[in-house]
């Protein structure tokens, strides 16, 4: 078998205008998918040159599940100063947290101060220096390929922020380290999974490409449990539609779930549970590849049944029982 040889390609081959033709490529869906899963994180697309002030940042989006802000600078050319100081305009205009500068080429001297930001803010802000490359193999379509040459410490910046508010209990620290070493097992895994920096608390959420729902890992020291759940947050409907296939729902997970409507409380979750011994280190390898294998049956079973359920059958049933509150609430007004 021949092998074939991969060939660089410039960027202005196939892609002449940066705000016409670039920009409105990585907007697509498919796209910024792309880049979600070379960065780690869930992006929502919001609108393309979006304007602040007398100019317009290439992309607004945001995070899926937190809606923290992102924006998207594009310059299909080498980093330059006028760019960056865009950046930091577009970030201060739109409150943005997250910031990604997609370039040609990244010029020392600017990856040492996206370097220098990254070190010198609080977790907030995350700054992130990308080089857009594109190959092809013989006359092969061209592939895209994003490589991050500059990104946020993310262990570094929860440790500082932590302890400038205060000194953080045995249980937080153990939390922070469980995630932090989850996400870098999951990595090493590539498990194609969406995953965003960890913090000291007992969760961590994961995107299902839906945002009326995510999946939420719980590692719960007081009862030594690991959890893998749905977590619907604002959607009573969703989970009484979902729970009309509980016993489907339940052979193709490969277990009995614990559909928890959480009476009185707009939120309801759908559970599978795991005890452990959450402090003996020694079997947390053991404990990532449970929740990494229960994440992605999860993501595969309940996103198949989200995209049946909402948007055009769920969404209109949705918006009939809005009206017909509606109407209630007016005929006894």
């Amino acid at each position: 078998m021949q092998l074939g040889k991969l060939e660089k390609v410039d960027l202005r081959e196939f892609w002449k205008h940066e705000a016409f033709d670039f920009t409105n490529w990585l907007a697509e869906e498919e796209n910024l998918v792309i880049l979600s899963d070379e960065i780690g994180i869930g992006i929502t697309l919001i609108e393309t040159e979006a304007n602040v002030g007398r100019f317009n940042v290439d992309i607004l989006a945001e995070e899926e599940n937190t809606g923290r802000k992102i924006i998207i600078e594009n310059q299909l050319e080498s980093t330059n100063h006028d760019h960056l100081g865009k950046l930091i305009t577009y970030a201060s205009g739109f409150d943005a947290e997250i910031v990604i500068w997609i370039v040609k080429e990244v010029r020392d001297e600017h990856k040492q101060a996206i370097d220098w930001l990254n070190e010198h803010t609080d977790d907030k802000i995350n700054l992130f220096a990308m080089k857009m490359e594109l190959w092809r193999i013989g006359d092969s379509p061209y592939a895209p390929k994003f490589q991050i040459i500059s990104k946020p410490n993310d262990w570094a910046k929860a440790l500082r922020k932590s302890t400038a508010q205060s000194n953080l209990s045995d249980t937080k620290l153990m939390q922070l380290e469980f995630w932090t070493k989850f996400k870098e097992y999951a990595q090493e895994k590539d498990t194609k999974l969406r995953l965003r920096k960890p913090y000291p608390q007992y969760w961590y959420d994961i995107s299902i490409g839906n945002s009326i729902a995510y999946i939420s890992l719980i590692v719960d020291t007081q009862n030594d449990q690991l959890r893998c759940e749905l977590y619907i947050p604002d959607s009573k409907e969703l989970f009484y539609e979902l729970r009309k296939y509980k016993d489907e729902i339940d052979k193709k997970i490969g277990s009995e779930l614990k559909w928890m409507e959480l009476e009185g409380k707009k939120a309801s979750r759908i559970r599978t549970i795991c005890n452990a011994e959450t402090d003996n280190t020694d079997k947390w390898e053991e404990y990532f590849e449970w929740l990494i294998i229960k994440t992605q049956i999860f993501h595969k079973v309940f996103s198949g049944y989200l995209k049946k359920l909402t948007y055009d059958n769920y969404t209109h049933h949705w918006a009939c029982l809005k009206l017909l509150g509606s109407l209630s609430i007016a005929q006894t007004s």
